[in-house]
């Protein structure tokens, strides 16, 4: 084996570069993360240990946007990168590309990590919700027009109470621009309260998987519906799918077309309940004027009687 010449650092670039074109590239290591430290530079530094070692590691900012979760200290992660040699220090290191969450899938670990830190501020409690208006003027809606759940709400409000006005803000519900597009609807919604008499918000998409349900787990829009002037109701998926919308809405529904079942009454039920209480009321304003009635009979009676002698 040959010294390396003098003038040639031990650690070089040089030699990072070997080891880079044999066979330590596309490496797969699993341990526990430590000393996790975001630079502003949006770099991510970090220690990957278990019972017996440890080695440094790096994420540069392209790699880490990939990254669905937050990484923090203790947490078990699965890293695919590649060793190099930090020259300053004489050090290996993982330049990591990938990392991954052991044991649970990144998706659902970030949902919990949100959902863990907004109920700490508050978010979900139940102060904060907003009561449902029994009777909309108007419905505005924040959907995909081309979905089949806007042919479902629509269809449950011409059955239950046809007439009632509707205001379609159409969003992508899917992909990386939704929870931008679901957020424009909400506000849009809020800033035409007052011009179009809005009552209720319902913000809604068909069933899927976690992936393409993530847009509702999205912490901007979450706060959006916090701060809704309008009250919000979430009918995200199926009634087994949650996400961090349906927490922070003052209301959830299992479904778009239940959702539309809890904002606007049936109108034939509302009907009859109406004609019940006009039926009750008016025998109790005929069984009042017939005992008025009668009084008044017996007292006009009284007039033409002959007034009995005074002692």
């Amino acid at each position: 084996i040959r010294r390396p010449p003098r003038s040639t650092p031990l650690f070089s670039s040089a030699a990072s570069d070997v080891y880079k074109r044999q066979k330590f590239r596309g490496l797969t290591v699993e341990g526990e993360l430590s000393n996790f430290h975001r630079a502003p530079s949006g770099h991510w530094y970090f220690t990957l240990k278990d019972e017996e070692s440890q080695i440094r590691g790096v994420m540069f900012r392209p790699s880490t946007s990939s990254v669905r979760f937050r990484p923090e200290d203790g947490l078990e992660v699965s890293l695919r990168g590649h060793l190099t040699v930090y020259s300053p220090r004489g050090e290996y290191q993982l330049n990591v590309s990938s990392m991954e969450p052991k044991g649970i899938g990144a998706l659902q670990l970030a949902f919990e990590q949100l959902k863990k830190r907004l109920h700490s501020e508050g978010l979900f409690k139940q102060e904060h919700k907003r009561s449902i208006p029994k009777l909309p003027r108007c419905i505005g809606l924040v959907t995909s027009p081309r979905g089949a759940a806007i042919h479902d709400l629509l269809s449950v409000l011409n059955r239950r109470f046809p007439g009632i006005p509707v205001l379609l803000f159409p969003a992508m519900v899917q992909g990386e621009q939704a929870p931008t597009e679901l957020i424009e609807g909400v506000q849009a919604l809020n800033h035409l309260q007052h011009q179009h008499n809005i009552d209720v918000i319902i913000l809604c998409r068909g069933g899927g998987s976690l992936e393409d349900l993530w847009a509702f787990n999205d912490e901007n829009l979450a706060r959006c519906i916090h701060h809704s002037n309008i009250p919000v109701i979430s009918a995200v998926g199926h009634e087994t799918d949650f996400t961090i919308a349906d927490f922070v809405s003052d209301l959830r529904a299992p479904t778009p077309s239940a959702a539309m079942e809890l904002a606007v009454p049936d109108k034939a039920e509302l009907q009859e309940a109406l004609d019940l209480r006009y039926r009750s009321l008016r025998r109790m304003m005929m069984e009042y004027t017939d005992t008025k009635h009668e009084r008044t009979s017996q007292l006009s009676c009284l007039l033409y009687t002959s007034p009995s002698p005074r002692d």
